[in-house]
């Protein structure tokens, strides 16, 4: 258990990968509604561990891990235990690989902790990431918010899906997704993006891309995929490793 800025208990696992301390280290950081235990997460934790460590976690309200869901905003301290976790273990360098909602949270957490040693990363990687907050022009995104904003969905949510939501709005309002991406430069920044996904269309990537410095991200734009964990196969998520391996080595 990793402990927050904000004193919640936080569910993590560490596999070493090949090189033990001196490879780099890959931070995953799940979907909405996921925890380190799911079987897509397992999956993709196993295929980047092949080479380089890996660290699993599950954001708070899910899983075993403590607190609420507050749905990609105060799930930047999580995600900022777990890149200071790697760090403790001699891992010199850490990227971080974020799925939908961990996709935002992947991108906010560069944005916001680039100065702080502990918690700077040293590439990002957004897979199926919304842009801007608030989004509901899908039909799998409206049934979202049912579940976030109304008791009935946050029921629902808690015992069907393992997910405990936070009751309350945001006040203030976080940094937006696209908002963040500007103040990401120099890290490296790869946006990967299904063009079949049903949750987010791919104006949210290109808007991400517009939004970065010339020469500052990346964008995969794939044919036929669909959404985060369960719609990246694993010869995906084997270019993704072999692009975090090709960004530390030419740092």
């Amino acid at each position: 258990m990793l402990r927050t800025l904000d004193g919640v208990a936080i569910d993590a696992s560490y596999e070493p990968g090949p090189g033990g301390p001196e490879t780099p280290a890959i931070v995953l950081a799940h979907g909405f509604t996921g925890d380190l235990a799911r079987p897509h997460v397992r999956r993709a934790a196993a295929v980047f561990a092949q080479r380089a460590a890996v660290i699993t976690f599950s954001f708070r309200g899910h899983g075993r891990s403590g607190g609420r869901s507050t749905v990609g905003d105060k799930e930047v301290l999580d995600l900022a235990a777990a890149v200071e976790w790697a760090r403790s273990l001699g891992h010199a360098r850490v990227v971080t690989v974020g799925f939908s909602m961990g996709g935002s949270v992947v991108l906010r957490q560069a944005a916001l902790h680039r100065g702080r040693t502990e918690a700077h990363v040293d590439g990002v990687v957004a897979v199926s990431a919304p842009a801007r907050w608030f989004y509901r022009g899908t039909a799998p995104m409206r049934r979202v918010h049912w579940a976030v904003t109304r008791p009935a969905g946050r029921l629902v949510s808690r015992f069907g899906l393992r997910t405990r939501i936070h009751p309350y709005d945001w006040d203030p309002v976080p940094l937006s997704p696209v908002e963040s991406v500007p103040l990401l430069a120099p890290t490296p920044l790869l946006v990967v993006h299904g063009d079949r996904d049903p949750y987010f269309p791919v104006d949210h990537p290109r808007m991400l891309m517009g939004a970065a410095a010339d020469g500052a991200a990346e964008l995969w734009l794939e044919p036929g995929m669909g959404h985060a964990e369960n719609a990246a196969g694993d010869e995906l998520i084997e270019r993704i490793g072999t692009w975090v391996a090709a960004t530390l080595a030419a740092q």
